[in-house]
Formats: C-alpha cells, structure tokens, sequence
C-alpha cells in the first residue's frame, strides 16, 4: 500500500491510498485530476472518503460515483451520493486497511477523520494542518478545542495527511507565537528542502513534529505568555482568533 497525492483547486490535495490495482481517494474536491490518474494508471477507483461537506472536498464525487466499484463512505450531511455514513468510532476497511472513524467537529458539524493504525497514518482533512488548524466556521472553538485534543492523544509516530497547502504561512504564525522555540525554527529552517524533494507538498508531518511545534497543540506550554489566558482552552480561543486575523 501507497499513500500519494493529487493537487486540486489552489492548494487541496486528495489522497490516494494506492495498491498494484486500486485505489480509494480521500476528498476528491475535483474530479478530473482523479479521473487523469485512473486513466493513466489503469487502475480502480475502489473507494471515496470524505471529511466534511465542504465544495473543496466533494465537488468531484458526482463525476466519480459512476466508476466508483465499492462505497462512498462520509458523514451524516446532506451529500446524497455518500453510500455509507459513518459516526465516531465506526470502523471500515478499504483497499483491505482498516480505517478508523474519529469525530472531530469545530470547523464543520460533520467533520470526521480517519485514523489508520496499521499504517500509523491519520487523514485529518480541515481539522488539524501541520502547523495548524482549521477555521472555525460551524461549531465553536470549544467544539474545535475538544477535536484537536483527540487527535493529540494519537501515537506521536502517526504521519498527519491534512487537506491543504497551508504550511507555510502557519509557521510563519507560529513563529509569532513561540519566537524561542528552537524545534519550530529547524522546521522552518528545513521545509523549502522538503517541498523540493516531494514535488512541492510539505506533507505529511507527524504527531510527535506537530506536538513540538504546532502552537495549537502546545496551548498548556504557552498559556502562562498569553494574555488573560488562564486554562488551555483559553490559550486555543486566543490563538485561533489571533490566527483569523493574521
């Protein structure tokens, strides 16, 4: 089994979980560069996996329902063309890997990921980005607090396969925050090495990296140098407000 990637819109990616013959996708926001792939490739479209409802990580599912040969799995939201719904803590098998379903609403009510233990591997969608974490636009940042803290308490070896390009200005924003923390500036130091050697992706990361240098995993290390922040979820509110302005 692969894990690679395809770019779509601006800066989205659509996972490809990949074998000899198949492949399942996650977060087809486009079609086409899907669609591409399957014909130069010559393999199946087995599965699609889907995080939240949002256009840029569903609008390809209408175009690739028709050459999908196994399900459609999602949350519960009103995307008709989802097979099969999945709450916290369903689990699946796709391609033969076992996926496990993790609710973590804040930016949609209907977020989920999925949390590959076999393959130390979490695709967290607008949750949770390498450096940072998704805008706030459904729930509410307790809701988004409580999410992050979930997948915080992962194995520190899971790779984190986010859906978006947004590396580098979130470090740029965390670098604001935790200007002494001496693992964030190696990170920064080494990320234009990274993207030139994975054909401009800086993902994945990993939970024990972003646990180091992601200040929105790191609210109980910098709520003391926050302003009127007195628990970790206050450190988180300040943060993400502080961020929706950046």
């Amino acid at each position: 089994m692969q894990i690679n990637f395809l770019k779509a819109y601006t800066d989205n990616y659509i996972w490809l979980l990949e074998t000899n013959k198949e492949i399942s996708v996650i977060d087809p926001g486009e079609a086409t560069p899907v669609l591409n792939y399957l014909s130069h490739s010559k393999k199946v479209l087995k599965d699609i996996l889907i995080t939240h409802h949002h256009f840029d990580h569903t609008g390809g599912i209408e175009d690739l329902r028709k050459y999908v040969n196994g399900k459609i799995y999602g949350p519960k939201n009103d995307i008709a063309s989802i097979t099969d719904r999945v709450i916290d803590g369903d689990c699946f098998s796709t391609l033969d890997i076992k996926m496990q379903t993790i609710a973590v609403p804040g930016h949609t009510l209907d977020h989920v990921a999925f949390y590959c233990q076999e393959m130390d591997s979490l695709f967290c969608g607008d949750t949770l980005f390498a450096g940072g974490c998704g805008r706030v636009f459904e729930g509410t940042h307790e809701d988004m607090f409580q999410s992050i803290q979930k997948l915080k308490d992962l194995p520190p070896e899971t790779k984190v396969y986010c859906a978006h390009e947004y590396t580098e200005s979130n470090l740029e924003f965390a670098l604001e925050v935790d200007a002494s923390n001496h693992d964030l500036k190696k990170r920064v130091a080494d990320l234009s090495k990274k993207m030139t050697a994975n054909n401009g992706c800086s993902i994945p990361s990993d939970l024990a990296l972003e646990l180091k240098t992601n200040p929105f995993l790191r609210c109980d290390l910098l709520r003391d140098s926050l302003k009127d922040c007195k628990t970790e979820m206050d450190a988180f509110s300040y943060l993400r407000s502080w961020k929706d302005n950046f």
